[in-house]
């Protein structure tokens, strides 16, 4: 695809520091999901660069938690990716559609990947997903209370999913098994609240 000229990038890089001064910016290239602009910028220390970014408009991750054992256990999903070249482990996950909130995209995906609902949700993590190239963000969100349905995943989703102990969840950050990124912040997100408390010493 052509390049083609655009006054305002498609995704605006938020203005945390009013030193940052966006010169010039342009589509490159337009893909269903994301876009990449190329941008010249000065930037708070000054100096003049050039910025290639693929705009992206942010993803959802979902932990969806089964309480109902003695030791809790979270929803995982297999499922093949191309850019592995392999089926990963992974927690449920998508793109915020236009119009859509993080939460309500969020019980979206969780329902078409997996068929559950939830009725208790909470955001417990927020961050970049790759912030020196790449502007989306991840909001993961903790689901409780689920009720079990019918996935209806898109055309070229083929997934399997499991519920695993979040222990046995971080035994498999640990040894390799679990090699994806918003995954392993989101079990050790869960390892962390769900810890034994340390006894006390004398």
């Amino acid at each position: 695809m052509s390049a083609k000229k655009s006054s305002t990038p498609y995704a605006a890089i938020p203005q945390k520091d009013k030193r940052l001064k966006i010169l010039s910016t342009k589509v490159v290239y337009e893909a269903p999901v994301f876009y990449v602009t190329s941008e010249r910028v000065k930037e708070p220390s000054g100096v003049k660069v050039r910025r290639d970014l693929i705009r992206h408009p942010g993803s959802v991750v979902i932990m969806a938690l089964d309480e109902t054992k003695k030791e809790p256990r979270v929803l995982l999903i297999k499922q093949y990716r191309y850019a592995a070249g392999d089926e990963i482990w992974e927690f449920p996950a998508g793109r915020i559609d236009p119009g859509d909130s993080p939460l309500s995209g969020a019980k979206r995906e969780l329902a078409e990947e997996t068929g559950y609902k939830a009725r208790e949700w909470k955001r417990a993590l927020f961050f970049y997903a790759s912030p020196g190239f790449l502007d989306e963000t991840m909001s993961v969100f903790l689901a409780r209370d689920l009720i079990r349905g019918e996935a209806s995943p898109e055309e070229d989703e083929f997934i399997t999913a499991e519920f695993v102990a979040v222990q046995k969840a971080v035994r498999m950050v640990m040894e390799g098994e679990i090699q994806d990124a918003k995954t392993i912040a989101g079990i050790l997100w869960l390892a962390q609240k769900f810890q034994r408390p340390a006894k006390s010493r004398k």
